[in-house]
């Protein structure tokens, strides 16, 4: 399962295509412009409404949907390049023992986003796309950039 927010987030996850392509997926995203694009492409895609950072309503609201797509899809594994509905798969993905991956943005060089910061603990494998923050965060993993 692939999850991500619409825009830079989108973005570095189909950076990621020679990864994923290989694997059976369903995409969990806001529909936007730029992500409308899955339809094209003939991907499995469940829509969620647009959570924007610090959106407790809308994280509220979003938790159900999220256990309801990861209760449907039963998947082995969640990769998300965040934003804020990365947490919801992650707090549910804990819970229901699914194998959660995090990849943080290329943006934090110094700090974890909100969304990281939340993510960090729970993750199974967390991601970091600067070596500094291996230092800060030794959970951390930094295998390059993501490109």
């Amino acid at each position: 399962m692939l999850v991500c927010t619409s825009g830079g987030h989108f973005s570095t996850m189909r950076d990621m295509e020679s990864f994923w392509s290989q694997h059976e997926r369903v995409w969990v995203t806001d529909f936007k412009k730029d992500t409308s694009l899955l339809n094209d492409l003939n991907e499995r895609v469940c829509w969620l409404p647009y959570q924007g950072p610090r959106d407790w309503k809308r994280f509220l609201m979003n938790l159900p949907r999220s256990l309801r797509v990861l209760l449907l899809e039963r998947p082995d594994m969640v990769l998300s390049t965040g934003a804020s509905i990365a947490v919801n798969f992650a707090i549910l993905s804990k819970l229901l023992g699914i194998r959660f991956l995090y990849i943080e943005s290329i943006s934090r060089s110094d700090e974890l986003s909100l969304s990281g910061k939340f993510i960090y603990p729970l993750a199974d494998e967390f991601y970091v796309q600067w070596q500094e923050l291996t230092e800060k965060y030794p959970r951390a993993i930094f295998r390059g950039t993501v490109a």
